[in-house]
């Protein structure tokens, strides 16, 4: 039997506590759908708070042992579970395909983008450097070393399901940490199959527990609740974002918190047109605009305003709309009945505030929940769906006048997590660069995520980062060690 059809075969006892597939403890299930067609295609396990307890009694069972694991054996895991995804990127990908419904090509190149935080990791676990250095005062010693933080709890978000996991799986078990998994209750499948791999790469039972809930909230909240957690790691909105660090305040947890954004696409009068397009075009279209680094707002300079809008427009119309699995298909459906309307509602607030509609706008007549790539132009610099995460394929497009104007409008936001420039000036960019209010900036490019660098955000769009080095020390705590000799 193939993983995917394994997965979903015993998908209803989909719980994975302390290496043990079973039900959750009073029976509730989750019905999976294809956003393609909205019909079920699995029943998988919906935890309870009991549920959540006896997961953390599974970690906290393992903790020990697994902290004074190796080094070497913490890589040689993870090179496996790399080798493994590589190995099966295809069943993979169609599972993201099944439960998330993005295009099969892009399915495959978040299996690859996942499995690179297994390989990087592996790197990384060997590399946990301390510091020795005399005090001042040369009375001592100052030893510092980086040990486990504990028990983890990843809360991981629907519009990346494998990547999204193995991006705090890989540091956490780098680290030396055992982990608590509670996936995004649209799509549970893929992560119960990145734990059939790192069950399978050798990962010993109890390290990795997967948690599918529909009832989030209280089966986080109780976990957050419980003294031997000491880690929180989180994706997903700025709004349930605040409610969580609330929530881990009384236990006073380490928190890792990837939020929403509302990424600024600047294009200066002196880019190179086509290439901001073709630079546009993946900002805004990756993952059909869900991610929370998709382009969100098009700040372009009015003097090429024109200009680009006929050629993004172009571009946008161009992109194949279907299933996933179809031969062809760039762009799949949104995740849910709900995000269609809601980008529905978005466009009504747009052209009520007076911007006109270049392409799509409105829902596709067919089954699934399925939205057109949509061009939105003369929205205005305090537009009301300026506000708003889009998540979505809808591009609105202001016009600015000057340099400030354009940081001005771009920093207009709570939000802080990703930029983008387009400009032939390298010395404007990097000036814009640094005064853009972001924890990332793309110049001259629309993709920069890559396990090697520092992902995170600034302002509302979270705390901490994840990839890099940066990454695995997140799961650590820094001990202090005073020594004379």
């Amino acid at each position: 039997m193939g993983l995917i059809q394994d997965v979903i075969a015993t998908g209803a006892t989909g719980l994975v506590i302390g290496g043990e597939p079973q039900p959750a403890s009073d029976g509730a299930t989750i019905d999976v759908l294809d956003p393609s067609t909205g019909s079920t295609i699995a029943g998988v396990s919906s935890g309870s708070t009991e549920d959540a307890i006896r997961a953390v009694d599974a970690a906290a069972a393992a903790a020990e042992g697994w902290a004074a694991s190796t080094p070497r054996q913490r890589a040689d895991v993870l090179q496996r579970a790399f080798e493994i995804m590589i190995e099966r990127k295809d069943e993979l990908a169609e599972l993201i395909v099944l439960e998330m419904g993005k295009a099969f090509p892009e399915a495959v190149g978040e299996i690859a983008y996942a499995a690179e935080f297994f390989r990087w990791y592996s790197g990384e676990a060997v590399r946990n450097i301390g510091r020795l250095y005399d005090a001042p005062a040369g009375d001592k010693r100052i030893i510092a070393i980086h040990q486990p933080v504990g028990i983890s709890l990843l809360v991981t978000p629907w519009n990346f399901p494998s990547a999204m996991a193995t991006r705090k799986i890989g540091p956490a078990i780098a680290a030396g940490c055992t982990m608590v998994l509670k996936p995004a209750s649209d799509t549970p499948l893929s992560a119960l199959a990145i734990g059939r791999v790192m069950e399978e790469a050798g990962l010993p039972r109890g390290v990795l527990n997967v948690l599918p809930s529909r009832r989030s909230s209280e089966v986080v909240g109780a976990m957050l609740a419980d003294p031997r957690v000491r880690k929180l790691s989180f994706t997903g909105s700025t709004e349930v974002g605040r409610i969580l660090l609330r929530q881990a305040a009384d236990q006073v947890i380490n928190c890792s918190m990837e939020l929403g954004g509302n990424s600024p696409f600047l294009v200066f009068e002196d880019a190179d047109v086509d290439d901001a397009v073709t630079g546009a075009m993946i900002a805004k279209m990756r993952n059909g605009g869900q991610s929370c680094v998709a382009a969100n707002r098009f700040i372009v300079h009015a003097a090429i305003a024109d200009e680009f809008s006929a050629a993004f427009s172009a571009a946008m119309a161009g992109v194949h709309t279907g299933p996933g699995m179809e031969p062809g298909v760039e762009l799949g459906p949104m995740i849910n009945r709900q995000a269609q309307d809601d980008l529905h509602h978005l466009v009504d607030l747009a052209t009520d505030a007076g911007a006109t509609i270049e392409i799509g706008g409105a829902p596709l007549p067919r089954p699934g929940f399925f939205f057109p790539p949509t061009v939105l132009k003369g929205v205005g610099a305090s537009d009301p769906i300026l506000e708003h995460e889009i998540f979505g394929p809808i591009a609105p497009i202001i016009t600015f006048e000057t340099e400030e104007e354009a940081i001005s409008i771009a920093n207009d936001t709570h939000h802080g997590l990703a930029a983008y420039l387009y400009s032939g000036d390298l010395a404007k960019s990097l000036r814009v660069a640094e005064a853009l209010e972001s924890g990332m900036v793309g110049v001259n490019r629309g993709i920069m995520s890559d396990p090697a660098a520092p992902f995170g955000g600034v302002k509302q769009s979270g705390l901490g980062r994840e990839g890099a080095h940066d990454g695995m020390l997140e799961f650590q705590e820094t001990k202090y060690i005073a020594a004379d000799w």
